[in-house]
C-alpha cells in the first residue's frame, strides 16, 4: 500500500489521469488524498467531479478535502453570496463544462457530493487541510474556524496544536521547483500546490503529488488541451 496527497486539480483532467493513471499506476490498496479545488479556472469541472466519484464507486481510497473553490461554487448554486465567485471569466468554463448557464442548475448529486467534502482529514502522522489554520486561536475553535481553513494564505505553525503531526496545505501556488526544495527538507508544513491549472507560466503548470511514507515526489506538468487563462 502507498499513500498520496495531491491537490488544487482546478478542472485539469487530462493532467490529474495521467498522475493517477501514468505516474502513480493507483491500485485499490493505494490510499489518494485530494486537498480541495477540484472546479474552476480550469477547462473540465465536470469531468475532474465525474473521475473522482468513478474511483470512489470503483473502489479506489480516494479521500477528497473541500476547498475554497468548491465551497465557493456551492454557494453559488444555493444562492448564498457570502462568497465572490471569481466573476464570469473565472466561472464561464466551469459552467461550460456542466453545460449550463447558472450555477444553480448543476445536476444536484454533484453538489450534494461537494456538500459532504470535509474540512480536514486527520491521519496518523499528516493533518490535511485546503489552506491552513489560524494557530493564535483557541484550540477548540482552531479546527472549527472554517474560513481560515479554506481561504488562509499565511500562517504560523504551531506543531503542538496538530500534537506534532505534519501538515499538509494547497490553496497557495507556489513554483514547482520551490516545492521540490521544501519537500527535500521534510518540513512541518508543506504546500503543495504548484499551480497546475496555469498554464502558461512554465514555473507553475504542474501538479504535484507527495508520497506520505517515502517522500517522493511525483509531478506531471499540464497536458490539457489549449483553454483561457491568465498568467499568474
Amino acid at each position: 500500500m502507498s499513500r498520496y496527497a495531491t491537490t488544487d486539480l482546478h478542472g485539469c483532467l487530462h493532467t490529474f489521469r495521467r498522475l493517477v493513471e501514468d505516474e502513480l499506476r493507483l491500485t485499490l490498496t493505494d490510499e489518494l488524498y485530494l486537498l480541495g479545488d477540484y472546479v474552476n479556472k480550469g477547462p473540465d469541472s465536470k469531468g475532474v467531479l465525474d473521475y473522482l466519484m468513478h474511483l470512489q464507486a470503483s473502489g479506489y481510497q480516494v479521500h477528497c478535502l473541500r476547498g475554497n473553490h468548491d465551497q465557493a461554487l456551492i454557494d453559488d448554486a444555493r444562492h448564498r453570496k457570502r462568497w465572490a465567485w471569481l466573476g464570469l471569466p473565472g466561472r464561464q468554463p466551469t459552467l461550460r463544462s456542466f453545460d449550463v448557464r447558472r450555477a444553480s442548475d448543476i445536476p444536484p448529486h454533484y453538489l450534494a457530493w461537494l456538500e459532504n467534502l470535509p474540512y480536514e482529514i486527520e491521519l496518523p502522522d499528516f493533518v490535511l487541510v485546503h489552506a491552513g489554520y489560524d494557530f493564535a486561536l483557541p484550540p477548540n475553535e482552531m479546527r472549527r474556524d472554517y474560513l481560515t481553513m479554506l481561504n488562509t494564505k499565511k500562517f504560523v505553525l504551531d506543531p503542538s496544536r496538530l500534537a506534532g503531526k505534519r501538515l499538509l496545505h494547497g490553496h497557495v501556488p507556489r513554483p514547482a521547483a520551490q516545492v521540490r526544495t521544501q519537500a527535500a527538507k521534510r518540513p512541518g508544513a508543506l504546500g503543495l500546490d504548484s499551480g497546475c491549472v496555469y498554464r502558461h507560466n512554465a514555473t507553475f503548470a504542474t501538479l504535484t503529488a507527495l508520497n506520505l511514507d517515502t517522500w517522493e515526489l511525483t509531478q506531471v506538468p499540464n497536458c490539457e488541451p489549449a483553454y483561457p487563462i491568465g498568467r499568474r
